[in-house]
């Protein structure tokens, strides 16, 4: 017996088997393909050769899709000064500017999804690493969440438009959403081609041969749609 409801056992049944699509093609079955009564999270899936116990093999990068990603974004910024004024002013959801606030988030405070900081405030912030680590929020240089003072506006800008991180996780796979299934199918491509640039360009120096052995597509609830890795690979983005 299949461990799947009917809705995604017809969902599945519009895959045709063995066919590798491309990304256009994959897209715009996953939109025929939804059945949830929410607005699912459309997600790519990539597969890669790398060795994630090398050092030389890790991917942790940023990229900006154009088409954001169809949610609100919580911007929680670490700053002081005039840099916390700029954080307001550009929109930041709670900035982080006491002892009392860094107690507040050492005590557990982790309602928001991106975390922001100004280099003068890391040490600081360096104590929450066993609460914002584990979440996958605390800033770093290498995913563009610690900047200088006068650049937290961009940061927060770039991260309520959205900005997502991508890496490397234990198993070799990198996992990305890229919006909504509501969105056009052209606003998913854009947005996938973008990541799609930002991934060949991130290619780490000890990656040999093939680097990326296989691309899914797929919804929150629905079954995934493999996608022809040299057409996804080849993508190129209006924002290149």
């Amino acid at each position: 017996m299949s461990k799947h409801g009917k809705n995604y056992v017809n969902a599945a049944k519009k895959i045709e088997a063995d066919k590798i699509y491309s990304p256009r093609e994959a897209l715009e079955l996953l939109k025929e393909m939804k059945f949830a009564k929410f607005d699912e999270t459309v997600e790519v899936h990539v597969r890669t050769s790398l060795d994630p116990r090398q050092a030389d093999q890790q991917i942790r990068d940023v990229v900006v899709l154009p088409k954001g990603l169809g949610k609100t974004v919580r911007v929680l910024v670490f700053a002081q000064g005039e840099a916390a004024a700029a954080a307001r002013e550009a929109g930041a959801d709670f900035v982080a500017e006491t002892d009392d606030d860094i107690a507040r988030i050492q005590g557990g405070y982790t309602d928001f999804d991106v975390a922001v900081g100004t280099t003068d405030m890391m040490g600081k912030v360096g104590r929450l690493g066993r609460v914002l680590g584990p979440r996958n929020l605390m800033p770093n240089p290498k995913a563009g969440t610690v900047v200088q003072p006068d650049d937290i506006a961009h940061a927060i800008i770039s991260a309520k438009a959205g900005r997502v991180e991508f890496r490397l996780d234990k198993t070799a796979n990198i996992h990305v959403p890229l919006g909504k299934v509501s969105f056009s199918a052209d606003d998913l491509y854009v947005n996938m081609a973008a990541l799609m640039v930002a991934l060949r360009k991130a290619r780490p120096s000890g990656a040999k041969g093939v680097f990326v052995r296989k691309v899914t597509l797929t919804s929150t609830m629905g079954p995934g749609v493999r996608v022809d890795v040299n057409a996804a690979l080849s993508m190129e983005s209006e924002a290149a």
